[in-house]
């Protein structure tokens, strides 16, 4: 039973066309295990909590958003990195991770995904000239308070987030999950009324407030769950496998 491994890996690489994506860490199969898949687990970062509760789940893949082998880190595999993988390796199970590929896809992607969470309906990309824009930009059926924006948010991601209230009402928004607070510059000059994102930064605060429009940092993390969530069970459907989700706590 269960599906081989390369087919599953074509089929997840094709479906979020992942070789056509410029990125700063290697897309698709990071880590290979045994060579039939029956149970993915999927989680927001490979980290050894996930690791640890992949192996207590009996899981044949692991699917990420973060994995590993990022531009310009040490490649050595020692302290931290060195016991990830030897949890992957003893155990056998495989690590597939996708990054930028899962941040834009129009179906599982993490953005379009944040979208339906909170009812913001997706206008397009924010910068529609930019291929590696992943950031879109979207309205609110009705305008609302940015203040009651941020508590429908906080219901949404079980977070309260962090808010740089305005007096506008807040209808036309921006948002790219994760670390996007780069892109509050481009969201301004796109007229939104509110930016939202997962980080922040010192001077994003000011670029909001003294540009007149809402700022949202609603966690790295929570921002990040949807697209791997989605993912997992399209490829579960897609094979006829079992997938689980498993949350590891992040606050950021």
């Amino acid at each position: 039973m269960g599906i081989d491994l390369s087919t599953l890996v074509f089929e997840a690489d094709r479906y979020l066309a992942a070789a056509k994506i410029a990125d700063y860490c290697p897309n698709g199969l990071q880590v290979e295990g045994r060579s039939r898949v029956r149970r993915i687990v999927s989680g927001v970062t490979a980290s050894q909590v996930l690791l640890d509760a992949a192996v207590v789940e009996g899981a044949d893949l692991v699917l990420v958003h973060h994995g590993y082998f990022w531009k310009n880190e040490s490649p050595c595999v020692v302290g931290m990195k060195q016991r990830r993988l030897k949890t992957l390796l003893t155990h056998d199970i495989s690590l597939l991770a996708y990054h930028l590929p899962l941040d834009v896809h129009h179906e599982v992607g993490n953005n379009v995904q944040l979208a339906r969470r909170l009812g913001l309906q997706v206008d397009g990309p924010l910068e529609p000239d930019n291929p590696r824009s992943v950031a879109l930009v979207g309205h609110l059926p009705e305008p609302m308070s940015a203040a009651d924006f941020a508590r429908q948010v906080a219901v949404a991601l079980d977070r309260e987030p962090l808010l740089v209230d305005c007096a506008r009402p807040i209808q036309r928004v921006g948002w790219c999950t994760g670390g996007g607070q780069c892109y509050i510059d481009q969201a301004i000059a796109a007229g939104v009324d509110l930016y939202l994102t997962g980080e922040a930064s010192e001077p994003t605060f000011h670029s909001a407030r003294e540009n007149g429009i809402g700022f949202i940092a609603a966690g790295h993390h929570a921002t990040e769950r949807y697209g791997v969530q989605a993912l997992g069970d399209y490829l579960a459907q897609r094979f006829g496998i079992e997938h689980r989700f498993i949350d590891c706590d992040n606050p950021i």
